[in-house]
């Protein structure tokens, strides 16, 4: 041993305590293997923690601990104990001191992804959804890489995103709740140049549960190629939801190429045939949204009254983007927003 490291370290109370810490683990797995995982690794965070405030003086001291200590417990345990996962353990503790706001509907997997995020807001609102709707690990991965919390941000504040993620409030309108863009790679289509309208429909349909969790809170299913009747001509609705939320329908139309004026035109038409003939009074305005391959903000707003509130135009991608494509598509929409306010 150096001369500048502790004679007495490792020490048999930290070396003992682990070991319990452990056993006690996988005594407890056949009732519960994921939070007692969650717990094993806390309390062996916080076992290094108070050894390492008792070397204040030396700030590698953390740092050998956390070897010395792998390099006993791999040993007996194996490689779900060594530097890596023991310095995870140290930095779960320091994230979350009070046992209480250790979750027990999480999972280890999903408390790893909540540890690498820095920024607290956005790890607490990636927390709470993945409780909220009931996330596997993989979802929870599959939100944060498709930047959820960031698009949400795009048209809300911080403040109002964390409220509705902790149950504070409702959302109170469509932005608050449909995001844009959605992200739609779990659909599994080969890459093609591109797509027929009714097999991208029948992809989503086949992937329903998926779609509804990026679309937003509180979707109900309700009709595929909905027929109405105007007069004597025919029309089809691609896909007819219900916002419980929202209390109020919401009809989506997808179009595979650019958006038009006609296409707005048409799903307006829609959107009023359901306000007239389909809500209850008490139920609020229809939402019609376009899933379409490219948008022209311009031409949405220029297409729609200036106080529309119903009409959505989201932005559909099938493939998962790189944090570079997404971070370009974000700075895109700020500095279109920047020129617009310079504009009026």
């Amino acid at each position: 041993m150096k001369n500048n490291e502790p004679s007495n370290f490792p020490s048999s109370e930290i070396l003992r305590d682990a070991r319990s810490i452990i056993e006690s683990a996988r005594n407890n797995a056949i009732r519960s293997v994921d939070f007692s995982r969650v717990q094993m690794y806390w309390r062996l965070g916080k076992r290094i923690f108070e050894e390492e405030q008792q070397g204040k003086e030396r700030a590698d001291y953390g740092a050998y601990i956390v070897k010395t200590l792998a390099k006993n417990l791999e040993k007996e345990y194996g490689s779900g104990f060594g530097v890596r996962q023991l310095e995870r353990a140290r930095q779960f503790y320091r994230m979350y001191p009070i046992a209480s706001t250790v979750r027990t509907q999480l999972n280890w997997s999903q408390y790893k992804l909540l540890l690498a995020i820095q920024d607290p807001d956005k790890r607490e609102y990636y927390e709470l959804e993945s409780i909220n709707n009931a996330w596997t690990a993989r979802e929870t991965e599959r939100q944060i890489n498709s930047m959820l919390y960031e698009r949400l941000l795009l048209s809300n504040d911080k403040e109002s995103v964390l409220s509705v993620a902790r149950k504070e409030r409702i959302p109170e309108s469509p932005q608050e709740i449909i995001k844009d863009p959605m992200v739609l790679e779990f659909l599994g289509l080969e890459r093609q140049a591109s797509y027929y309208e009714k097999d991208i429909e029948s992809a989503i349909i086949s992937h329903l549960v998926d779609f509804l969790l990026e679309m937003g809170k509180g979707f109900s299913f309700v009709s595929r190629q909905k027929r109405i009747l105007i007069e004597d001509d025919e029309f089809f609705i691609d896909l007819v939801f219900y916002n419980r939320l929202l209390r109020c329908f919401v009809l989506l139309e997808l179009k595979t190429g650019k958006l038009t004026h006609q296409d707005l035109g048409q799903l307006q038409m829609y959107v009023n045939y359901y306000d007239r003939l389909e809500k209850t009074p008490e139920e609020n305005p229809t939402i019609g949204i376009l899933l379409c391959t490219s948008k022209n903000d311009t031409a949405v707003r220029m297409a729609l009254p200036e106080d529309n509130k119903t009409i959505l135009a989201s932005q559909y991608q099938l493939y998962l983007p790189t944090t570079e494509q997404l971070i370009n598509e974000i700075n895109g929409v700020k500095l279109l927003a920047q020129k617009e306010g310079k504009e009026r």
